[in-house]
């Protein structure tokens, strides 16, 4: 996605762009998305927004919930809200979704070449001529948090198994329990653990997220859970309400994501190649932004190349400028995931101050993160 998003940001400043990647075909890989005001508004202004709206949902709300009493604890209004506080919709959709409509965008949009099954290991100047015979001022690592070009990079961000996992599968919206929010994004909270569910509506399902420890199945988004990972996932959430337990017992095949996380690190060689996504700075799901700031780099990127700066200066200062955006990011993760897993007297406190608190002024929280280039 974010090698996609970068080359039709490029291409709205006249830039041509090819990218190249490993795999022989673009599959669906993992389930829902979440995609925040702050990407969708970039997304308007490439133009692939409205093909977008025909498929996704606008949830009414993201709502917190107690996992063990099943009560609502507080929300956060989205839906027509979003659209008026921020500037832009809030949606949910498919992954496969979001990547089918910028590839689709990528193959319509002039400068712009894919080529797959190309991977690029080593130096990527000889590797890609010898592809297209091209010479490229500019060198984008879009590879994820398990990045090739990355390597080019000195002093680079290292990755590490976070000790937590993502559990994922998606049920039937129809024969899902009435508990279940059809409408909404729902965070269910509990100690050391916690479980997103919303829905999907391009494959009429709601998808299901459930965020516990772990051991890791090595450099893989789809592992199938065995008997005893699933007892492990259980036993972890001994201590929720029956009907969550039982969902996660009839749970369909699901598959579990080691998650994976970037230190601190240089994003750019100082001459011709820049990280950006998860390349850069992969971290934990907890601000549900890990796209969202994919899509913000791609743009900003663009917009710095695209100046009067050369390309050394560009990627230097397009590095500068997203360096504390991604921190302010970060550290809203790592504060959601302490309160969402919080156990006994800090749950109970959790639980008193989040009710005391107005819906507007939960949204005010994230007007900085949402409202993220707001004309």
């Amino acid at each position: 996605m974010a090698g996609l998003t970068a080359a039709l940001c490029l291409a709205r400043h006249g830039i041509a762009a090819d990218i190249f990647e490993e795999a022989p075909a673009l599959g669906e890989v993992g389930a829902g998305l979440q995609i925040t005001p702050n990407a969708s508004r970039i997304l308007a202004r490439l133009g692939v927004l409205p093909a977008l709206e025909k498929q996704w949902s606008e949830p009414a709300r993201i709502e917190l919930v107690s996992a063990r009493s099943l009560r609502s604890i507080a929300h956060l209004p989205a839906g027509n809200f979003a659209r008026s506080r921020w500037g832009a919709p809030y949606g949910l959709l498919h992954r496969a979704t979001l990547q089918q409509t910028l590839l689709a965008a990528v193959e319509q949009t002039p400068g712009c070449r894919i080529y797959l099954d190309t991977p690029v290991n080593g130096r990527p100047g000889p590797v890609l001529k010898a592809v297209t015979g091209e010479d490229y001022d500019l060198f984008v690592g879009a590879d994820g948090v398990w990045s090739n070009l990355r390597g080019e990079v000195p002093d680079s961000p290292e990755t590490d198994f976070s000790g937590n996992i993502a559990w994922r599968f998606t049920i039937d919206r129809k024969t899902a329990p009435g508990w279940l929010n059809r409408d909404s994004v729902t965070a269910f909270l509990g100690p050391s653990t916690h479980l997103v569910a919303y829905p999907l509506t391009e494959v009429d399902s709601l998808n299901i997220v459930a965020i516990a420890s772990g051991i890791s199945p090595g450099e893989t988004w789809d592992a199938e859970a065995s008997d005893a990972q699933r007892a492990l996932l259980l036993l972890q959430f001994r201590g929720w309400n029956r009907s969550v337990l039982k969902l996660l017992e009839d749970a369909p095949k699901p598959t579990f994501w080691p998650l994976y996380q970037a230190s601190n690190g240089r994003w750019q060689n100082g001459r011709d190649t820049v990280l950006i996504g998860d390349a850069a700075h992969a971290m934990m799901p907890f601000a549900a932004q890990g796209a969202a700031m994919a899509i913000e780099d791609a743009y900003l990127l663009a917009e710095r190349v695209a100046g009067p700066l050369p390309v050394a200066q560009a990627i230097a200062a397009f590095e500068a400028e997203r360096l504390p955006r991604i921190a302010k990011v970060r550290s809203r993760a790592q504060f959601n995931r302490f309160a969402y897993h919080a156990r006994g007297p800090i749950r109970i406190g959790r639980d008193m101050v989040l009710a005391l608190r107005s819906p507007e002024s939960l949204a005010a929280d994230f007007d900085w993160l949402y409202g993220f280039g707001k004309a």
